[in-house]
């Protein structure tokens, strides 16, 4: 009789914990983002969040879901990309967190190193404003091009001001990248892109960018919920040592954590 009235009350505390436990829709792009937050999701039901895990294709539609209340946080982008997609579409999107930092490489099936690249060769880049000027600008730092002074960290193709190599500059959607690489000499890609299309991004970069710098990734959410107890749970749970560990170790350098 005894042990009935335990575990018939072991059952109503976990019917009840199950009950009292808040379920938020995270956003994520495939790939690192999303494996990340699975290894996010025990932690965080740990202390009664539960997280659906949604995957988005690009960079655009999950901050627009976001904002249309479609999910509470996303976690997919850098400051500098989330400052100008609020500053261009008027999301009321704010950051409550940094997470990793994905050091975009520029890739090539054709050449092993970018000074091996033939004058008036064809470089892609992503499409979208930071994360193509982020490409540019590392081709300035590493002395291919120059751009504008003043161009901050969103430089466009019309701010080169010096190519050497007359390089021809091409825009494209960063999911498409990995597969433009057999048509172009070279391609600057994202890392989670990279990864998902079989690349290494330690290894297989003929340039790579420094880690340091303003592009480390964070969680959003609307500015609205910036102050609701599931933001710091979340926030909590995705920089804790477990998920740290998760990085290094599945990652080996190709995803840095903040923390």
């Amino acid at each position: 009789m005894l042990l009935r009235t335990l575990l018939a009350g072991a059952t109503i505390a976990l019917l009840a914990s199950a009950a009292s436990a808040e379920t938020i829709k995270v956003g994520v792009t495939p790939g690192p983002h999303a494996q990340i937050l699975e290894a996010v999701k025990p932690i965080a039901a740990k202390k009664g969040l539960d997280i659906q895990i949604v995957e988005f294709s690009d960079y655009v539609v999950p901050n627009t879901a976001l904002a249309a209340g479609e999910i509470q946080a996303n976690s997919f982008q850098h400051q500098p990309y989330l400052d100008n997609q609020v500053a261009d579409r008027g999301f009321k999107i704010v950051s409550v967190g940094t997470t990793v930092n994905f050091p975009i490489g520029i890739y090539s099936k054709k050449y092993k190193s970018f000074d091996d690249l033939p004058a008036g060769a064809t470089v892609a880049i992503p499409n979208d404003p930071t994360n193509g000027g982020r490409v540019l600008l590392l081709l300035r730092d590493k002395g291919y091009l120059k751009l504008r002074d003043g161009v901050g960290f969103k430089p466009s193709v019309a701010d080169i001001t010096d190519n050497p190599k007359k390089l021809k500059i091409v825009e494209i959607d960063a999911a498409q990248l990995p597969r433009s690489l057999p048509d172009v000499a070279a391609a600057g890609i994202n890392t989670n892109y990279a990864k998902e299309a079989g690349l290494d991004p330690v290894k297989d970069p003929i340039l790579r960018e420094d880690p340091k710098g303003p592009y480390v990734n964070v969680i959003a959410v609307r500015a609205v919920d910036k102050d609701k107890p599931f933001v710091a749970i979340l926030v909590e749970s995705y920089r804790s040592p477990e998920v740290k560990a998760f990085i290094d170790t599945t990652y080996k350098g190709a995803v840095l954590s903040s923390w």
